[in-house]
């Protein structure tokens, strides 16, 4: 018993002098380690904010790239802070930024589907082609931008479904944007028949789009005969209107035209078919 003792107390002693020992020459670089983890912790954390509170105070960068900008440099502090603390143990982090650097070609190549989606997303947040609430068309898609993300752009259809276009297809596609600029032109086309006189016809359709508050005096609205069709004269009707008001100022003007022409007795024409039959004798 007493050997058994004995011994069990020379292994404690063995392993109390290895603890010393340890203690002893890496204690300093561990106490610096778990400092130098502590405050790139914190001041990653810090940092982000500090940086989107600067890019909040400016009213060309909106929250899509202030979020993305404060995460990058959170992540790029703590990567920071990572290579410093295997830096205080000794590990040679040149070689392991190189081991890294090829594992990271390595994935690179297994998933370049979807880092050409990141790095389309990365360009999409830099040059900002649209931002969140933008009705846009793209990709054969259309809707209301709701958020960009570094690997696909969410919009809302006018039904109001959901739509996930990977940005690789936007960035490489043609982007059409209804909302960027501060104005837009209504286009339509009305038909009279061709017994109606037709200096009479554009004077009734200048006056109804007079009448309409909301289009613009300059530029001017247009209002000339483009077609000879079939079964009418075709009018080319073009104003400019306030983005917003769009949609709402040619739903307004196809019906008040309708009424204007019909209060001025001016017909318009639908096509009609005749038929002839031969009679059998």
């Amino acid at each position: 018993m007493d050997k058994t003792t004995s011994n069990i107390q020379g292994h404690l002693e063995t392993i109390t002098r290895e603890i010393i020992n340890i203690l002893t020459t890496y204690g300093l670089d561990v106490v610096g380690a778990i400092a130098i983890l502590i405050i790139g912790l914190w001041f990653s954390g810090r940092a982000a904010k500090m940086i989107g509170r600067v890019l909040t105070k400016s009213d060309h960068i909106d929250d899509t790239l202030i979020t993305f900008f404060a995460s990058f440099i959170k992540y790029l502090v703590i990567v920071i802070t990572i290579v410093a603390v295997l830096n205080q143990f000794g590990v040679q982090t040149a070689s392991l930024l190189t081991v890294l650097g090829a594992a990271g070609l390595a994935i690179g190549l297994a998933l370049q589907g979807t880092l050409s989606n990141v790095a389309a997303g990365v360009m999409l947040l830099l040059f900002r082609p649209f931002k969140a609430g933008d009705y846009v068309e793209v990709a054969g898609k259309s809707g209301t931008i709701k958020k960009l993300n570094l690997f696909y752009t969410e919009m809302a259809s006018g039904d109001n479904i959901r739509i996930t276009v990977p940005n690789s297809q936007i960035w490489g596609g043609t982007l059409l944007n209804y909302s960027v600029n501060p104005t837009r032109r209504v286009e339509m086309v009305a038909g009279i028949s061709y017994d109606d006189d037709i200096d009479t016809a554009m004077q009734v359709l200048l006056d109804t789009i007079s009448k309409d508050e909301r289009v613009h005096s300059d530029p001017e609205p247009f209002v000339a005969v483009s077609e000879l069709a079939d079964s009418s004269v075709n009018f080319i009707i073009r104003v400019w209107v306030t983005n917003g008001d769009h949609w709402q100022v040619k739903c307004d003007l196809i019906k008040a035209i309708k009424l204007a022409l019909d209060e001025n007795g001016i017909t318009i024409p639908y096509p009609t078919r005749t038929v002839y039959t031969e009679s059998s004798s």
